[in-house]
């Protein structure tokens, strides 16, 4: 069973989706830090997936810092304080030009965007 949950969305990629699914859980506190993380073999299978396609999502994942892998121990979830601030930001810019740029093709305005986003956070936070 996996550590966290997901709903495979049709049209989108599984491997976004998986990334973005374990950065939640962990945003979340679903997995804490240390956390064991499953093994190629058993996340492909458990999410129905190419074997090939698990290990490109925990490449990610370690290469962004959520994950760390050591040889006989196997992937466990990183601290928090992994990574350096200014690459985590570089990375979260990313994201953020995704969500402005999303949100202009919707003709959503920065209010509206600020608004969503705030609740979110809300959310998070209570989990």
């Amino acid at each position: 069973m996996l550590p966290f949950s997901i709903e495979l969305k049709p049209g989108l990629p599984i491997t976004e989706q998986v990334i973005f699914a374990v950065k939640k859980a962990v945003v979340a506190g679903r997995l804490k830090p240390g956390t064991p993380f499953p093994s190629v073999r058993a996340f492909s299978q458990e999410l129905r997936i190419n074997p090939n396609t698990a290990h490109k999502i925990i490449a990610t994942l370690v290469a962004e810092g959520v994950l760390v892998t050591t040889p006989a121990v196997g992937s466990v979830v990183a601290e928090h304080a992994a990574g350096d601030r200014a690459a985590k930001a570089a990375l979260l810019d990313d994201e953020l030009e995704r969500l402005v740029v999303e949100a202009k093709n919707l003709g959503l305005g920065l209010d509206e965007v600020q608004a969503g986003l705030a609740a979110h956070w809300k959310r998070l936070n209570k989990k």
